[in-house]
């Protein structure tokens, strides 16, 4: 796994013509942290991680990202992170099993674990060989934590991970990140369902940045 030890934030802030979703973010990230992100629905949860994963640009301030004391341009940290959320798309034409595939082509699997492995721990074994069009909702969402989670990456994208799941979804999800989050930066959005996010060692709650 390739290794981020740092992640700065400073002064970060994003707004919408005159409206400021929040501003001075002042904080660091280390590895080996689980922090929530915590707030209302638009409240600003999901612009954040996606200027922290460099899909969207801030407004203001500067985002460091350090590997044992280099830094990398935020133009580059994709190449770093694995994302799930509800509104990002799966292929759907593929099949599970070639979803498995086509990912490993572009980021490969967190200690070593095949395909074979990938589809195994996800559950859905004896659908591997169905179109995705075809799953449920909380199969997809299974599907799309599967193929975060396990991702070779040293940061970690969860917004409202348990999406769509039921109780024994929520269960294996929280399986799940306990065996694979260590050593990574993970983050988890949440409209405060802690079943997603007890883990957490670190809370920040968005609102806390809305009129600095």
């Amino acid at each position: 796994m390739k290794i981020i030890d740092k992640i700065i934030c400073h002064n970060l802030g994003k707004r919408y013509n005159r409206d400021w979703i929040f501003r001075n973010l002042q904080t660091e990230f280390l590895r080996d942290t689980s922090c929530a992100i915590l707030g209302h629905n638009g409240s600003g949860k999901s612009t954040l991680i996606q200027i922290l994963a460099g899909s969207m640009v801030q407004s203001d301030g500067e985002i460091v990202y350090e590997d044992e004391g280099h830094q990398i341009g935020q133009e580059h940290i994709y190449k770093y992170i694995s994302y799930s959320a509800p509104y990002l798309e799966l292929i759907e034409e593929f099949s599970f099993a070639e979803a498995v595939i086509f990912q490993s082509r572009f980021k490969g699997f967190i200690n070593g674990l095949t395909s074979e492995d990938i589809i195994e721990k996800s559950g859905l074994k004896n659908q591997s060989g169905k179109q995705i069009k075809y799953f449920s909702s909380g199969m997809k969402q299974r599907v799309k934590l599967t193929l975060s989670i396990l991702s070779d990456t040293p940061i970690l994208f969860l917004d409202e991970p348990s999406s769509n799941l039921d109780k024994s979804g929520i269960e294996w999800y929280q399986g799940l990140i306990d065996e694979y989050r260590k050593d990574r930066i993970v983050f988890v959005c949440s409209n405060q369902q802690i079943h997603e996010y007890e883990f957490c060692t670190r809370i920040l709650n968005i609102e806390d940045y809305k009129k600095r």
